[in-house]
C-alpha cells in the first residue's frame, strides 16, 4: 500500500471507507462490514492494514501438551512480527458468545505495538483498559477482568469476526464502528472515490448545517448531491 494511501484511510473513519467502497464500485450493496454493536478502547483510534489472523479459545485449559502450546505461541508471536506491513492484528475467540478470556491488556498490546502492528480487531474480551498501549486501538467484543485460559489454537488462518469473514493478506480498516475487508478491485481507486465523497457531502453540509431551509431549496441540493456521487 502506498503511504498516501494509507496516510488517507488513516484520516477517514469506516463508515466513510464503506460509503467510498460504493462510490468506487458504483452500486449498493457491499457487505463485508461487521455486524453489531463492537467496543472500541479508543474512540479515536483507527487501524488500517493486511491481516494478520489466529484464534483463541479460554474458556477450558488446553489439552495439547504444554511444550505443543508454548511451540505454537511463540510461532504465532514471530508470525505476527513478520508479513507485509502496514498489518492489524485480527484474532477471533473460539468461545464466542461465552467469551470470558481477555487476551488483550496492557502485555500484549504494548507486544503488538512493538511489532509494528497498528491495531487489534477481536470479537473477544480486552482488559487494562487505563493501561493498554498508547496508540495501539483495540476494536473488541467484549470487556472482562480475567484471561481465564487463553490460549492459541491456530494462526495464519480464515477468521469470522462479527459475521465478517476475513482471510490472511486481506486489507482491513476498523474504529469504533466495527470492520471492514476492503475488496482488492477498489484500492487502486479509492482516494479518488473517497474525494468524489467528500465533495459530494459537502453540497449538503454547506447548504444544511447551522442554517433553516425550505423543501424546495432542499430538493436543488439533493439533486446536486446525487449527481456529484455518481
Amino acid at each position: 500500500m502506498e503511504d498516501a494511501l494509507h496516510d488517507l484511510l488513516r484520516s477517514v473513519d469506516t463508515p466513510t471507507v464503506c460509503n467510498a467502497i460504493e462510490v468506487a464500485q458504483g452500486k449498493r450493496g457491499f457487505n463485508a462490514f461487521t455486524r453489531g454493536t463492537m467496543l472500541a478502547s479508543d474512540p479515536d483510534g483507527v487501524m488500517v492494514g493486511y491481516a494478520r489472523t489466529a484464534r483463541i479459545r479460554a474458556l477450558t485449559p488446553p489439552t495439547e501438551p504444554p511444550e505443543v502450546i508454548k511451540a505454537r505461541r511463540m510461532g504465532y508471536y514471530k508470525y505476527m512480527s513478520e508479513g507485509p506491513r502496514p498489518a492489524v492484528c485480527v484474532v477471533q475467540d473460539l468461545d464466542v458468545p461465552n467469551a470470558i478470556g481477555a487476551y488483550w491488556g496492557e502485555v500484549n498490546t504494548n507486544i503488538h505495538k512493538a511489532f509494528g502492528l497498528t491495531g487489534t480487531l477481536t470479537d473477544g474480551v480486552m482488559r487494562d483498559l487505563g493501561d493498554l498501549a498508547e496508540g495501539y486501538p483495540v476494536v473488541a467484543g467484549s470487556i472482562g477482568p480475567s484471561h481465564g485460559f487463553v490460549h492459541l489454537v491456530d494462526y495464519d488462518q480464515p477468521v469470522r469476526i462479527h459475521g465478517l469473514d476475513i482471510r490472511p493478506g486481506d486489507l482491513v480498516h476498523a474504529d469504533r464502528h466495527g470492520a471492514v475487508v476492503i475488496p482488492e478491485d477498489v484500492v487502486a481507486g479509492l482516494a479518488d472515490a473517497i474525494a468524489t465523497l467528500m465533495r459530494s457531502e459537502k453540497i449538503v453540509f454547506d447548504a444544511v448545517k447551522g442554517k433553516r431551509i425550505g423543501f424546495e431549496e432542499f430538493e436543488a441540493v439533493w439533486a446536486a448531491f446525487e449527481a456529484a456521487r455518481t
